[in-house]
């Protein structure tokens, strides 16, 4: 039986565990799909990665209006370093889709157009197997903060931001699950104040 939380429990845990954390402001959870990842006969499957992000970069590359605490470069994804370590690998997907199965998940990738209000208004949950593997790595997120990884790590509470590129509403409520110590306030002041 593959317990994939454990599984991916390990393999962040292991990689963590060669960054250093020392001047680490945020951790990024980056889980996206898209039509054009494929996996076998599958496409609009999940990539997922995680990133380290860091005061030295940030500092380096932005500043003025841009270098705010709740400026739009210090949290959106598009404007990070990007040093991302892919946790969706051959021996991942294998894993993740071989879950799919044991858990009888189907039509992974298919995503119904009916997920629109009358404003049209995006409020379903990704393609099948998105907000499934979401919730894995939430839990994650969650066990880590949890058991004070960082604290121990770099002497500091510092949040996991779970993105995609849209700030889709299951994303931010995973982000706001994870960090139980409101480790992510300020990222949610950035969304908050407009900034993002």
């Amino acid at each position: 039986m593959i317990d994939l939380r454990e599984y991916f429990y390990n393999k962040i845990k292991n990689e963590m565990d060669h960054w250093d954390m020392s001047d680490a402001y945020s951790i990024t959870f980056f889980l996206y799909s898209n039509e054009a990842y494929t996996y076998k006969e599958y496409s609009n499957v999940c990539e997922f990665s995680i990133s380290l992000n860091n005061e030295t970069f940030f500092k380096s590359e932005y500043s003025g209006d841009d270098e705010g605490l709740y400026s739009e470069e210090r949290w959106n994804y598009a404007y990070l370093e990007q040093d991302d370590k892919d946790m969706l690998d051959e021996k991942g997907m294998e894993t993740l889709f071989a879950w799919y199965k044991q858990e009888g998940i189907e039509n992974i990738g298919y995503e119904d157009p009916d997920c629109y209000d009358e404003n049209c208004r995006y409020i379903g949950k990704g393609p099948v197997g998105y907000y499934e593997l979401l919730e894995v790595i939430s839990d994650v997120a969650r066990r880590l903060i949890e058991e004070d990884y960082f604290l121990q790590r770099c002497g500091k509470r510092i949040p996991i931001i779970i993105q995609d590129l849209e700030f889709t509403w299951y994303v931010l409520e995973a982000t706001k699950k994870v960090n139980i110590h409101d480790e992510a306030h300020d990222f949610f002041k950035a969304l908050e104040s407009g900034n993002m």
